[in-house]
């Protein structure tokens, strides 16, 4: 098997319902994400996927999130906006874009809400 991860960054705002602190007001945050993927076959030039093509797939899903208040995203309508619940729309999202790639899958998906802190996602 073979693992590759990719990073990148955005910036947006949200609020947490029903947490019963600070986090319940509007606020920000500078999100790193890092993006793991697997599989056991190569290409023809010994990669799983160009690397250029990874960061793009993750760039695309994190556009739809980068400077937004994500509360006010459709997946967010009803689910909390917690780091969490981020990893997992990324999660879905990226694999949802490597359907055109039948031989790799996400592995795991980390949200960094801070440097010390963050969630992961995996299936």
């Amino acid at each position: 098997m073979f693992r590759l991860k990719v990073k990148d960054y955005f910036s947006a705002a949200h609020f947490l319902r029903n947490y019963g602190g600070l986090c319940e007001n509007l606020h920000g945050h500078n999100w790193k994400v890092e993006l793991i993927v697997e599989g056991s076959q190569l290409n023809e030039a010994d990669l799983l996927i160009d690397f250029k093509v990874l960061k793009k797939i993750l760039k695309e899903v994190l556009d739809e999130l980068d400077h937004i208040l994500i509360n006010d995203h459709p997946y967010f309508f009803n689910v909390n906006p917690s780091s969490e619940r981020l990893a997992e729309f990324i999660f879905k999202k990226a694999q949802e874009k490597l359907k055109k790639h039948p031989n790799i899958k996400v592995k795991e998906v980390r949200v960094y809400e801070t440097e010390n802190s963050c969630a992961i996602y995996f299936e």
